[in-house]
């Protein structure tokens, strides 16, 4: 009996050990895609201030007040007035939706049932 405990324990340590060796490598796998996915991040973080960067170079108000005076005659743009403007009592709200009837009760044949 003292024998198959023995063998029954080192099969359970056996199995322990190989559960930990397979959990070892799968952990340093979920690290090396991690240290991927974390410089691809950067990566895409640096590209990205670089076209904020050049976005608000291109947005420039004198580049774009150059650019307009250069095509105007073409775009046919005109300086803005006050009368342009809205006000906000003038805007058109859409109507709220009215909200499905989703269980409705037939009070028809209720009240038929009630009369006398």
């Amino acid at each position: 009996m003292r024998g198959f405990i023995y063998v029954l324990t080192a099969l359970a340590v056996f199995g322990l050990a190989f559960w930990a060796y397979r959990e070892n490598y799968a952990t340093q796998q979920a690290l090396r895609e991690t240290k991927t996915l974390q410089r691809q991040i950067g990566d895409a973080q640096a590209k990205l201030a670089v076209l904020r960067a050049e976005w608000a170079y291109l947005n420039r108000p004198e580049r774009l007040m150059e650019l307009a005076e250069i095509n105007f005659d073409r775009l046919g743009l005109l300086p803005l007035r006050p009368d342009q403007f809205g006000r906000v009592d003038e805007v058109s709200y859409p109507a709220e939706p009215l909200l499905p009837i989703t269980n409705p009760v037939d009070i028809s044949s209720m009240s038929e049932e009630s009369d006398p």
